[in-house]
């Protein structure tokens, strides 16, 4: 199909889709003139992907260039794509040195995580968001102890097993699942959440008895 072409499946204008190529972003089409080439369903995909991880994913250009480089890389393992994939939720975050400030969120957060005997890692961008994020809910109001993390860090548990055992090594659908997965699925997960506490609310709440029903025989009289 020529640009013109493409532009219509994808529903983009065509200057974004020279944009895309310019970037890096897009393959270039197989040339049929000096001037045209055609582009072919593999186009209409990764299109579609970009708008998906800009759109809904709110992740800007230069991440998205990491993505589709990992995404088009010969034999990516599982650890780098899903470390590209957390990068790129994490883009500008910044890390805490837990190790050495004692009395700081991130040592809290560490110490929490060194029981519960997940990973040490230096410089854990992870790390940095929880401190970030546990500290700044207590100073909206929000206590949350060790306890009520245990709780959260289950349930999340849960989910990431799930998630790492739905791609395996060396498949490349697996790779496109773990990078793009990762970002694309937590809005969705957000979304499970508030579905699931509009729930549980609801079943708070007593159910209002029915009016007794008319009597039949005293309306006839």
């Amino acid at each position: 199909m020529r640009i013109s072409e493409l532009a219509a499946r994808t529903e983009l204008p065509v200057g974004t889709i020279k944009f895309y190529l310019r970037e890096g972003l897009l393959a270039p089409g197989e040339p049929t003139s000096r001037t045209t080439a055609e582009y072919g369903e593999s186009h209409v995909e990764r299109i579609l992907l970009i708008r998906a991880l800009t759109d809904a994913g709110g992740l800007g250009i230069a991440m998205v260039r990491r993505i589709v480089g990992v995404l088009d890389a010969p034999e990516p393992t599982r650890i780098d794509v899903l470390a590209t994939a957390q990068d790129a939720l994490l883009q500008g975050e910044t890390p805490v040195d837990a190790h050495e400030d004692e009395t700081s969120s991130g040592a809290r957060a560490l110490d929490w995580m060194r029981r519960r005997g997940w990973s040490d890692i230096p410089e854990d961008l992870l790390l940095a968001r929880l401190a970030r994020v546990w500290e700044a809910c207590e100073d909206a109001g929000i206590e949350i102890d060790d306890a009520m993390l245990d709780h959260y860090a289950d349930a999340m548990d849960l989910v990431a097993a799930r998630d790492i055992a739905a791609f395996p090594d060396g498949d490349d659908d697996a790779v496109h699942r773990v990078v793009v997965g990762t970002v694309m699925l937590e809005p969705l997960l957000l979304t499970l959440r508030m579905m699931a506490h509009r729930e549980h609310a609801m079943r708070m709440i007593p159910l209002t008895p029915l009016p007794p029903a008319a009597d039949a025989g005293a309306d006839a009289r």
